[in-house]
């Protein structure tokens, strides 16, 4: 169902790589309610994805660009309102990737330059997009970015590795550069912290099906899928949250406010 949330609007989606991710249900979801954008993923993600196939979905243009380079930000955001008309409503963050968890290192053996790399790709990325966008004044008064995020920033899981300290990082920039965009630009900036999501990043992660198994037991309402969390991302896109901003969004089905559920007292004492 459509309710013409984002009729008129104009944004930039970062990540969507195949039809599993946040990025690519949100893209769906944003056509849906009324929104033009442009997909952007690094040059490497593009040939592993089919995005293409969304964009002709979605009728969109795609520009590859590596979020770690200012430069090719500025070419994507200088494009993109070329494309589209003028500037952007809404932005999304959608980017995480740790060389670490793909190569099987633990948290207490990293090679620091890969976790420097996993830094640079799951949390630098923000606060260079922001600073490129604020510096151009690409954003509309009262536009919204969003970033994806993981409560890993906030408790210990494990095998999250290095990517619990880029989520950390990753959220801090949202609320130290949403102050400056909300004041000087009137911009709102969130982070969505959803739930464990099968996606292709998320399925990387060491034991990811027994932790989604645990964590549906434990939220009152279960896992959040892809296409709510897109849903919900929409809301944070649109003109009934314009006063929602410097927040860490938990959609995870009452996860991260549970010490523990029946379900898994009960598994417990078998």
């Amino acid at each position: 169902m459509s309710y013409n949330l984002l009729k008129g609007k104009r944004g930039l989606i970062f990540g969507a790589l195949d039809e599993n991710s946040i990025a690519w249900k949100t893209a769906e979801r944003a056509h849906e309610e009324g929104a033009t954008f442009v997909l952007t993923n690094a040059p490497v993600a593009l040939r592993m994805g089919t995005i293409k196939t969304l964009a002709e979905k979605t009728n969109s243009e795609v520009i590859p660009a590596d979020a770690t380079k200012v430069e090719d930000l500025e070419n994507l955001i200088e494009k993109s309102q070329e494309i589209l008309g003028g500037k952007l409503d809404f932005v999304l963050h959608s980017i995480g990737m740790s060389i670490n968890v793909r190569k099987g290192k633990h948290y207490t053996d990293q090679n620091y330059d890969w976790t420097h790399k996993g830094l640079d790709v799951s949390a630098m990325s923000f606060h260079k997009l922001m600073q490129t966008l604020y510096k151009k004044d690409a954003m509309n008064e009262w536009g919204s970015i969003v970033a994806l995020t993981y409560m890993a920033a906030q408790r210990v899981f494990p095998d999250y590795n290095d990517m619990a300290d880029n989520k950390a990082y990753l959220e801090s920039v949202a609320r130290s550069f949403g102050y400056f965009f909300g004041k000087d630009k009137k911009v709102r900036v969130n982070t969505i912290s959803q739930s464990p999501t099968p996606t292709s990043a998320g399925q990387g992660v060491k034991g990811f099906t027994g932790f989604m198994n645990y964590a549906e037991k434990m939220s009152p309402l279960g896992n959040a899928t892809a296409l709510e969390c897109a849903d919900y991302t929409l809301t944070l896109f649109s003109d009934l949250t314009k006063k929602v901003t410097l927040q860490n969004l938990y959609h995870d089905g009452g996860f991260s406010n549970m010490g523990v559920s029946q379900e898994i007292m009960e598994a417990m004492e078998e």
